[in-house]
């Protein structure tokens, strides 16, 4: 259909890992810079470049994270216009299905004055509709008596 969204609950899972993994390496990074027992002007610019380095390092793991955020978004709005895609559907089946009952019925049957009953205009619309292929987003837009209320 439009994406298998448990694959994508996986890779967004994966992205928060990676960003908490690099949040921790700069962590130590730092606490590894701090930690050594050496002092002068290189000390002091090593330690300055490792924080620096540190700072740039949180920056990605923090876009990891909004990332991760991001697609766990767009992940519910896809489940969710997959539900609709399926409600629309299974409605849309049993409207036509109950359209094509009554239509089959008044066409057995004859009104006590000899006359047939012509099926109402939004039978004639149910039995003329051509569906969409299954779980398509166009199942959205269908616009048939009845659906609306789904």
């Amino acid at each position: 259909m439009y994406g298998d969204t448990t694959v994508m609950r996986k890779r967004a899972d994966q992205l928060r890992e990676q960003g908490i993994d690099i949040a921790q390496t700069a962590d130590q990074l730092v606490a590894q810079a701090d930690g050594i027992d050496w002092t002068g002007r290189a000390a002091a610019t090593m330690r300055a470049r490792i924080h620096d380095r540190a700072r740039h390092l949180r920056e990605a793991a923090s876009s990891h994270e909004s990332a991760a955020d991001s697609m766990g978004r767009h992940v519910a709005e896809v489940d969710r216009l997959k539900d609709a895609i399926s409600a629309a559907e299974h409605r849309a089946s049993s409207l036509v299905q109950d359209a094509q009952t009554r239509v089959a019925q008044m066409e057995a049957h004859q009104d006590p004055d000899g006359e047939r009953r012509t099926p109402t205009e939004a039978d004639r619309t149910l039995l003329a509709f051509v569906p969409p292929p299954p779980g398509h987003k166009d199942w959205l837009a269908v616009d048939l008596p009845g659906l609306s209320g789904a």
